[in-house]
Protein backbone atom coordinates (compact mmCIF):
# COMPACT_ATOMS: atom_id res chain seq x y z
CA UNK A 1 0.00 0.00 0.00
CA UNK A 2 1.07 3.22 -0.47
CA UNK A 3 1.98 5.45 2.07
CA UNK A 4 1.00 9.27 2.04
CA UNK A 5 2.62 12.24 3.48
CA UNK A 6 0.82 16.05 3.27
CA UNK A 7 4.10 18.69 2.12
CA UNK A 8 2.65 22.04 3.38
CA UNK A 9 4.83 24.73 1.42
CA UNK A 10 5.82 22.21 -1.13
CA UNK A 11 6.70 25.21 -3.85
CA UNK A 12 9.76 26.52 -1.50
CA UNK A 13 13.45 25.80 -2.04
CA UNK A 14 12.89 23.59 1.08
CA UNK A 15 10.08 22.07 0.55
CA UNK A 16 10.24 20.75 -2.71
CA UNK A 17 14.19 19.24 -1.59
CA UNK A 18 11.45 17.53 0.83
CA UNK A 19 9.13 16.02 -1.84
CA UNK A 20 12.24 14.81 -3.94
CA UNK A 21 13.54 13.37 -1.31
CA UNK A 22 10.39 11.45 0.92
CA UNK A 23 9.10 10.60 -3.52
CA UNK A 24 12.78 8.79 -3.68
CA UNK A 25 11.84 6.89 -0.27
CA UNK A 26 8.61 5.61 -1.72
CA UNK A 27 6.21 7.72 -0.27
CA UNK A 28 3.36 9.37 -1.92
CA UNK A 29 2.87 13.11 -1.58
CA UNK A 30 -0.01 15.83 -1.30
CA UNK A 31 1.74 18.78 -2.05
CA UNK A 32 0.56 22.13 -0.63
CA UNK A 33 1.29 25.44 -2.15
CA UNK A 34 -0.01 29.10 -2.51
CA UNK A 35 1.86 31.26 -4.83
CA UNK A 36 4.30 29.48 -7.43
CA UNK A 37 2.11 27.69 -9.17
CA UNK A 38 4.21 26.87 -11.77
CA UNK A 39 7.18 25.54 -9.92
CA UNK A 40 4.88 23.03 -8.05
CA UNK A 41 3.73 21.83 -11.80
CA UNK A 42 6.89 21.35 -12.97
CA UNK A 43 7.46 19.72 -9.30
CA UNK A 44 4.64 17.25 -10.13
CA UNK A 45 5.88 16.09 -13.78
CA UNK A 46 9.35 15.88 -12.45
CA UNK A 47 8.06 13.43 -9.13
CA UNK A 48 5.20 11.22 -11.75
CA UNK A 49 7.63 10.67 -14.66
CA UNK A 50 10.82 9.43 -11.39
CA UNK A 51 8.57 7.32 -9.51
CA UNK A 52 5.52 5.80 -11.74
CA UNK A 53 4.63 3.55 -8.77
CA UNK A 54 3.94 6.92 -7.00
CA UNK A 55 1.03 9.10 -6.53
CA UNK A 56 1.69 12.86 -6.34
CA UNK A 57 -1.51 15.18 -5.56
CA UNK A 58 -1.26 19.59 -5.58
CA UNK A 59 -3.86 21.39 -3.05
CA UNK A 60 -4.16 25.00 -3.20
CA UNK A 61 -4.45 27.04 -0.69
CA UNK A 62 -3.31 30.95 1.25
CA UNK A 63 -2.17 29.74 4.72
CA UNK A 64 -2.30 33.48 5.47
CA UNK A 65 -5.44 33.98 6.36
CA UNK A 66 -8.96 32.38 7.87
CA UNK A 67 -9.35 28.76 7.87
CA UNK A 68 -7.12 27.93 5.07
CA UNK A 69 -6.08 24.19 6.33
CA UNK A 70 -9.51 23.25 5.99
CA UNK A 71 -9.75 23.51 2.57
CA UNK A 72 -6.53 21.13 2.53
CA UNK A 73 -7.56 18.69 4.71
CA UNK A 74 -10.78 18.23 2.70
CA UNK A 75 -8.66 17.00 -0.50
CA UNK A 76 -6.42 14.55 1.36
CA UNK A 77 -6.79 11.24 2.59
CA UNK A 78 -4.58 8.06 4.30
CA UNK A 79 -2.03 10.77 5.51
CA UNK A 80 0.63 8.90 7.03
CA UNK A 81 3.04 11.83 7.60
CA UNK A 82 2.94 15.80 7.89
CA UNK A 83 5.45 18.26 7.03
CA UNK A 84 5.29 21.66 7.98
CA UNK A 85 7.61 23.65 5.42
CA UNK A 86 5.75 27.08 4.77
CA UNK A 87 8.63 29.84 4.62
CA UNK A 88 7.06 33.22 4.54
CA UNK A 89 9.41 35.75 6.24
CA UNK A 90 9.27 39.24 7.36
CA UNK A 91 12.32 41.71 7.36
CA UNK A 92 11.02 44.03 9.20
CA UNK A 93 11.27 46.32 13.20
CA UNK A 94 8.21 45.36 15.38
CA UNK A 95 7.83 49.62 15.40
CA UNK A 96 7.04 49.17 11.73
CA UNK A 97 4.97 46.12 11.44
CA UNK A 98 1.34 46.14 11.23
CA UNK A 99 -0.90 43.92 12.88
CA UNK A 100 -2.40 42.71 9.44
CA UNK A 101 1.43 41.56 9.01
CA UNK A 102 1.45 40.00 12.76
CA UNK A 103 -1.47 38.54 11.56
CA UNK A 104 -0.50 36.87 8.66
CA UNK A 105 2.68 35.15 10.06
CA UNK A 106 0.49 34.00 12.88
CA UNK A 107 -1.58 31.89 10.41
CA UNK A 108 1.01 30.92 7.94
CA UNK A 109 3.11 29.57 10.67
CA UNK A 110 1.31 28.66 13.80
CA UNK A 111 -2.73 28.39 13.66
CA UNK A 112 -3.15 27.16 10.39
CA UNK A 113 -0.47 24.47 10.38
CA UNK A 114 -1.77 23.86 14.46
CA UNK A 115 -5.77 23.51 13.06
CA UNK A 116 -4.67 21.28 10.08
CA UNK A 117 -2.43 18.86 12.15
CA UNK A 118 -5.72 18.51 14.68
CA UNK A 119 -7.93 17.70 11.85
CA UNK A 120 -5.63 15.18 10.14
CA UNK A 121 -5.20 13.73 13.58
CA UNK A 122 -7.78 10.87 13.45
CA UNK A 123 -5.61 9.48 10.09
CA UNK A 124 -2.44 9.89 11.87
CA UNK A 125 -3.07 7.97 14.36
CA UNK A 126 -5.22 4.70 12.12
CA UNK A 127 -1.55 4.06 11.69
CA UNK A 128 1.14 1.98 14.44
CA UNK A 129 2.87 4.81 13.87
CA UNK A 130 2.97 8.39 12.11
CA UNK A 131 5.42 11.23 11.75
CA UNK A 132 4.77 14.98 12.31
CA UNK A 133 8.29 17.61 11.12
CA UNK A 134 7.98 21.27 11.50
CA UNK A 135 10.84 23.19 9.67
CA UNK A 136 11.29 25.52 12.35
CA UNK A 137 14.23 28.04 12.42
CA UNK A 138 17.52 28.86 14.31
CA UNK A 139 15.42 32.46 15.07
CA UNK A 140 13.33 30.02 16.94
CA UNK A 141 15.85 29.29 19.38
CA UNK A 142 18.20 32.42 19.33
CA UNK A 143 15.53 35.33 18.18
CA UNK A 144 16.74 37.79 15.62
CA UNK A 145 16.38 41.61 15.34
CA UNK A 146 14.70 42.85 12.19
CA UNK A 147 13.03 39.16 12.64
CA UNK A 148 11.20 39.99 15.84
CA UNK A 149 8.05 38.73 14.68
CA UNK A 150 9.58 35.41 12.27
CA UNK A 151 11.53 34.34 15.16
CA UNK A 152 8.42 34.65 17.89
CA UNK A 153 6.27 32.05 15.33
CA UNK A 154 9.43 30.08 14.91
CA UNK A 155 9.21 29.75 18.51
CA UNK A 156 5.75 28.96 18.52
CA UNK A 157 6.35 26.01 16.59
CA UNK A 158 9.21 24.58 18.57
CA UNK A 159 6.80 25.19 21.23
CA UNK A 160 3.84 23.26 20.06
CA UNK A 161 6.18 20.56 18.82
CA UNK A 162 7.36 19.69 22.18
CA UNK A 163 3.86 20.05 24.31
CA UNK A 164 2.14 18.07 20.82
CA UNK A 165 4.57 15.49 21.02
CA UNK A 166 3.88 14.36 24.45
CA UNK A 167 0.04 14.83 23.73
CA UNK A 168 0.50 12.41 20.97
CA UNK A 169 2.55 10.28 21.71
CA UNK A 170 0.48 7.65 23.04
CA UNK A 171 -1.31 7.56 19.63
CA UNK A 172 2.12 6.87 17.97
CA UNK A 173 2.77 10.12 16.89
CA UNK A 174 6.12 11.15 16.76
CA UNK A 175 6.64 15.04 16.33
CA UNK A 176 9.71 16.60 15.65
CA UNK A 177 10.81 19.87 14.23
CA UNK A 178 14.07 21.00 12.54
CA UNK A 179 15.54 24.10 13.36
CA UNK A 180 18.00 25.34 10.10
CA UNK A 181 20.37 28.10 10.23
CA UNK A 182 21.21 29.51 6.64
CA UNK A 183 19.80 27.56 3.99
CA UNK A 184 20.48 28.77 0.51
CA UNK A 185 17.07 29.49 -0.61
CA UNK A 186 15.25 32.48 -1.84
CA UNK A 187 14.38 33.72 1.46
CA UNK A 188 18.52 34.24 1.93
CA UNK A 189 19.00 36.06 -1.32
CA UNK A 190 17.43 38.95 0.13
CA UNK A 191 20.41 39.44 2.14
CA UNK A 192 23.50 41.84 0.70
CA UNK A 193 26.80 40.90 -0.01
CA UNK A 194 28.30 42.94 3.21
CA UNK A 195 25.61 41.22 5.21
CA UNK A 196 26.45 37.42 3.76
CA UNK A 197 29.86 37.89 4.64
CA UNK A 198 29.22 39.50 8.15
CA UNK A 199 26.92 35.90 8.57
CA UNK A 200 29.71 33.60 7.31
CA UNK A 201 32.03 34.61 9.95
CA UNK A 202 29.84 33.63 12.70
CA UNK A 203 29.25 29.58 11.56
CA UNK A 204 31.65 27.75 12.72
CA UNK A 205 31.80 25.53 9.71
CA UNK A 206 32.45 28.48 7.08
CA UNK A 207 29.76 27.95 4.26
CA UNK A 208 26.04 27.75 4.26
CA UNK A 209 23.36 25.05 3.76
CA UNK A 210 21.33 23.36 1.25
CA UNK A 211 17.53 22.60 0.84
CA UNK A 212 18.59 18.67 0.48
CA UNK A 213 20.22 18.67 3.56
CA UNK A 214 17.14 19.88 4.83
CA UNK A 215 15.16 17.30 2.79
CA UNK A 216 17.42 14.72 4.27
CA UNK A 217 17.48 15.36 7.37
CA UNK A 218 13.49 15.12 7.81
CA UNK A 219 13.53 12.06 5.41
CA UNK A 220 15.18 10.33 8.25
CA UNK A 221 12.89 11.58 10.90
CA UNK A 222 10.25 9.80 8.92
CA UNK A 223 11.78 6.75 8.16
CA UNK A 224 11.67 4.61 10.92
CA UNK A 225 14.95 4.55 11.94
CA UNK A 226 14.16 7.31 14.58
CA UNK A 227 11.26 6.22 16.33
CA UNK A 228 12.84 6.37 19.56
CA UNK A 229 12.54 10.59 19.37
CA UNK A 230 10.02 12.38 19.64
CA UNK A 231 9.91 16.17 21.20
CA UNK A 232 12.98 17.41 19.71
CA UNK A 233 14.14 20.45 17.09
CA UNK A 234 17.14 19.44 15.67
CA UNK A 235 19.95 22.04 15.40
CA UNK A 236 20.93 22.64 10.99
CA UNK A 237 23.02 25.43 11.32
CA UNK A 238 26.52 24.34 10.92
CA UNK A 239 27.30 25.10 14.22
CA UNK A 240 26.33 28.96 14.03
CA UNK A 241 23.88 28.00 17.28
CA UNK A 242 24.64 25.48 19.52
Amino acid sequence: MRRYAVVLGASGGIGQAICRELAKDGWSLYMHYNRHEQKILQLQQELAQQYEAGEFNIVHADFSTGNAADHVTANVGHVQAVIVALGQSLYQLVSDTTAEQMDELWHVHVRNPAAFIRDISPQLRSFPVSYVVFIGSIWGDTGAAGEVMYSAVKGAQHAFVKAYAKEAAYSGIRVNAIAPGWIDTEMTEQLTVEDKQLVMEEIPLQSTGNPSQVGALTSFLVSGKADYMTGEVVKLNGGWYI
